[in-house]
């Protein structure tokens, strides 16, 4: 990933469980100045980019899934070349970082269908191999064709969105109706909007949530866009939450067998997925 702000994607998963460490003092979350500089410009780009035009163009570019075919674990261990690649120094692999969030959830006993979803809610960063840039891959992500909430990370960002210069789009509800549901809203694209799109079709919804949502941390962080909520979410929230900490806080230095695990997670793969899936 060439003349791009971060070193490796991972580098932004590890800003943002550092963000949340629950032993961060709250005043510290918009700490800017002391981001990583690579994740500054990832914030800058992001948050000046991510117009309801672009992710208009890019719900209409990806909603056919023309990318390729291919199993989980096979695009899994594509995107685990590609991250290796661009991030020498990593003691990890995508898979294994993978399977320390789906095994935590696991060693807690939730259902099979969760354990799936932690295993590969990443999976949507195989965006980088069709040369989407980082800022449409990863980072917080938000609705967009209404007034950005002002507890997105770094919100004053927004001052060089061109939506910002449109006046239907800055209301609290935009384009929407109060209380459509956040199914109904067009979200800032990345990797999670693409994930679902491949895996909605297979997985009980719960686990759709998940993946959909789990960067939205103005949502199921810090509360915002109720107004926008119908009782469908509220419903689905809680699972949202429930999977954040995972998310956010599996990763350690103990390295996963993938020897050992790979029959289990092939089997569990095998018991949502066709053989191969449409990307």
């Amino acid at each position: 990933m060439f003349n791009e702000p971060l070193s490796s994607l991972d580098v932004w998963d590890d800003h943002v469980r550092d963000r949340y460490d629950p032993n961060r003092k709250k005043e510290q979350f918009r700490d800017f100045d002391n981001a990583p500089a690579g994740v500054r410009m990832l914030y800058i780009q992001n948050h000046s980019k991510q117009t309801l035009d672009f992710v208009l163009g890019q719900e209409a570019k990806y909603a056919p899934l023309q990318q390729g075919e291919y199993g989980i674990f096979e695009a899994m261990e594509k995107l685990n070349a590609l991250v290796d690649d661009s991030d020498p120094d990593t003691s990890l692999s995508q898979i294994e970082h993978n399977l320390q969030t789906a095994e935590a959830i696991r060693k807690d006993g939730h259902p099979r269908w969760m354990v799936l979803a932690g295993f590969i809610h990443d999976l949507g960063k195989m965006l980088c191999f069709y040369d989407e840039p980082q800022w449409a891959v990863v980072g917080d992500t938000f609705p967009v064709g209404c007034r950005w909430s002002e507890k997105i990370v770094y919100p004053w960002m927004f001052a060089d969105n061109p939506d910002s210069k449109r006046p239907e789009l800055q209301t609290e509800n935009g384009i929407y109706g109060p209380g459509c549901g956040m199914r109904n809203v067009h979200m800032s694209w990345g990797h999670d909007e693409y994930m679902y799109r491949v895996t909605k079709d297979y997985l009980p919804e719960p686990a759709q949530y998940m993946i959909r949502y789990h960067s939205c941390y103005p949502w199921h962080r810090e509360g915002a866009y109720t107004h926008l909520m119908d009782d469908h979410d509220r419903e689905m929230l809680p699972w949202v939450q429930k999977f954040n900490p995972y998310d956010l806080y599996s990763k350690s230095d103990e390295r996963p067998s993938l020897d050992q695990l790979r029959p289990y997670y092939e089997d569990l793969i095998a018991e949502y997925f066709p053989a191969k899936i449409r990307w």
